[in-house]
């Protein structure tokens, strides 16, 4: 077979990918892959790693390796790659599921932390001498507690909350990521990215010790 004829292979990468501990990682987990359908099963099921403990909870398999490891099995093969030139593999465990009463222990923490944090930020401002003194400009009486402007005012809390965050329970209101969500997002692009800059160094630090 000439190389004009040899078949092709288009392949991408995953970004992230997630493997359970022990497993092995095939090529059919962690890429998208077009080719002629004789390749296609052996292709997937073609092995790339095989995590070992000392590999930690992330592994970035680079591209280099997985050209390596499908030339050793199918030579012939011309690789087309687009995407990322790695993927970032995730390593999890079978975990317990959480205890009922730590979860009450941990929503009761967050309900009280949160509720001061409120109480505190009220006080700061004297909300309740701002209420008492809107009340006065409005009805032109004085009220120790003017429940007309509190009720509603602490009912306006939750609703904002629910409305800011995007959220009741798991039900989202429209398909806008909230500002929680956007965060999230950032916190977990900026760990992606230091995992695969530090792997990176590992990898050329390996590559520069002497044989």
């Amino acid at each position: 077979m000439t190389p004009g004829d040899a078949p092709y292979l288009y392949i991408r990468l995953r970004r992230r990918a997630c493997v359970r501990k022990g497993s092995i990682v095939r090529l059919g987990e962690i890429a998208q892959m077009i080719v002629e359908p004789s390749y296609e099963t052996a292709l997937k099921e073609l092995v790339i790693h095989q995590p070992q403990n000392a590999d930690g909870n992330r592994i970035l398999i680079d591209m280099m390796l997985i050209v390596r490891k499908i030339k050793q099995q199918f030579p012939l093969l011309q690789i087309e790659h687009f995407g990322e030139p790695h993927v970032l593999l995730e390593i999890i465990s079978d975990s317990k599921k959480p205890h009922i009463v730590l979860i009450a222990l941990v929503w009761l923490l967050l309900f009280i932390g949160s509720g001061l944090a409120i109480m505190n930020f009220h006080a700061d401002v004297s909300m309740l001498a701002v209420h008492r003194r809107i009340y006065e400009l409005i009805t032109g009486e004085e009220q120790a507690h003017p429940l007309i402007l509190q009720i509603p005012y602490s009912l306006g809390i939750g609703v904002g909350m629910v409305i800011f965050f995007n959220h009741l329970f798991k039900k989202k209101f429209n398909e806008e990521p909230s500002p929680l969500e956007v965060e999230m997002f950032m916190y977990q692009e900026n760990l992606n990215h230091y995992v695969i800059t530090e792997e990176y160094n590992k990898i050329h630090e390996d590559e520069r010790e002497p044989s």
